[in-house]
């Protein structure tokens, strides 16, 4: 029988969950989740997720998978580049303001386009430009675009850490790195 994680209420819970669930996302042994039916019937009366995760939209990143997670468990909110714009952050606020989430995950990945296209000083247009100098400012002084992912993860991590709702709520606010080839999320 499916039941929310209600009982979690600190970040190092989470952290431990988020953990245990790429564990098993690694090894191929996923979590039961055959019965999504009575899961829908269950959250209809009000969600309980133990964290939320803000992450990149490429496909190959979802993270109720590699978090091995359920209906209802994680918060998800994502954008090209997991940048923490202000939608991002109104969607966090939510979470942990009225949610009550303890944990706000950043998780950047390997061979993140718009990234890699900021570090090597693309120029789009449009609305993509916006979102390409968000991250090319997090990651001006990177030597290599995986140390580039990575500091575009921490730059949005700081900026969510610094945030007022955040700092009053007492959330944790940690990042990760997940390799898209190997499936393993390392925490930074």
């Amino acid at each position: 029988m499916y039941k929310p994680y209600q009982s979690v209420k600190d970040a190092a819970q989470a952290v431990e969950l988020l953990k245990k669930g790429n564990e098993r996302y690694l090894q191929g042994n996923f979590s039961d989740k055959s019965d999504y039916a009575s899961e829908r019937d269950i959250l209809a009366g009000g969600q309980h997720p133990f964290a939320a995760v803000l992450t990149c939209s490429d496909s190959r990143t979802p993270p109720e998978i590699f978090f091995d997670q359920r209906l209802g468990d994680i918060f998800v909110v994502r954008n090209a580049g997991n940048i923490a714009d202000p939608t991002a952050l109104g969607s966090i606020e939510y979470a942990v303001e009225h949610l009550k989430v303890p944990l706000v995950a950043v998780v950047g990945h390997g061979k993140c386009g718009a990234v890699i296209a900021a570090h090597n000083g693309a120029e789009p247009g449009g609305n993509l430009k916006t979102v390409i100098d968000k991250i090319k400012s997090a990651c001006k002084n990177s030597a290599d675009e995986d140390s580039a992912i990575k500091a575009n993860i921490k730059h949005a991590a700081a900026q969510i850490a610094e945030n007022e709702v955040i700092k009053r709520m007492g959330a944790t606010v940690a990042g990760a790195y997940y390799d898209i080839q190997s499936g393993e999320v390392t925490w930074l």
